[in-house]
C-alpha cells in the first residue's frame, strides 16, 4: 500500500462563548490563530467579516509524504498532558483534529498509530478528515 502523498492537521477548539486567552491558559500553549465571537477578522484580500463563533487553532507543519502521527505529536507535545484540563474543555467546547488528506494516486493508504489514537481519545478530540483525490 502506497503512503498518503500529503497531510495537513489543525487542532480546533470551537464555541460561542470561547475566549482564546482562556484556552491558551488551560492548555499551556499558544494558538496559530484564534478569534472570539463577534471579533472583526480581516482577510488577506482586505475584506472584513465578523466571527460567528469563537475559535482556537493550532496547526501542524504540513507533511510530504503524509504523516498524521507526526502531526498529532507536533501539536499535542506543545500542550498540557493534564487530562482534567482537556475534559473541562471538551465539556464546554467542540474539539477536533481537522485533517486534510491529499492523495497523489488512486490507491494510497492511511495509518494512524494506536499511540496517536489513544492520545486523541484521552483528550476527547474528534478526528475529522477531508480526503482529496488526485487532480
Amino acid at each position: 500500500m502506497a503512503s498518503i502523498s500529503q497531510t495537513k492537521a489543525t487542532l480546533r477548539i470551537i464555541g460561542d462563548d470561547l475566549l482564546p486567552e482562556d484556552i491558551t491558559d488551560s492548555l499551556g500553549g499558544f494558538p496559530t490563530s484564534c478569534q472570539a465571537k463577534g471579533q472583526e477578522i480581516i482577510a488577506k484580500s482586505g475584506k472584513v467579516r465578523v466571527a460567528t463563533t469563537g475559535l482556537w487553532r493550532l496547526t501542524a507543519t504540513d507533511q510530504l509524504p503524509g504523516d498524521l502521527d507526526a502531526q498529532v505529536s507536533e501539536i499535542l507535545d506543545q500542550l498540557t498532558d493534564n487530562l482534567d484540563a482537556w475534559q473541562e474543555l471538551s465539556d464546554n467546547y467542540r474539539i477536533d483534529l481537522y485533517c486534510g488528506v491529499f492523495l497523489g494516486g488512486s490507491m494510497e493508504g492511511l495509518r494512524l498509530s494506536a499511540g496517536s489514537l489513544l492520545k486523541l481519545g484521552e483528550r476527547n478530540i474528534l478526528l475529522d478528515m477531508d480526503i482529496y483525490g488526485p487532480d
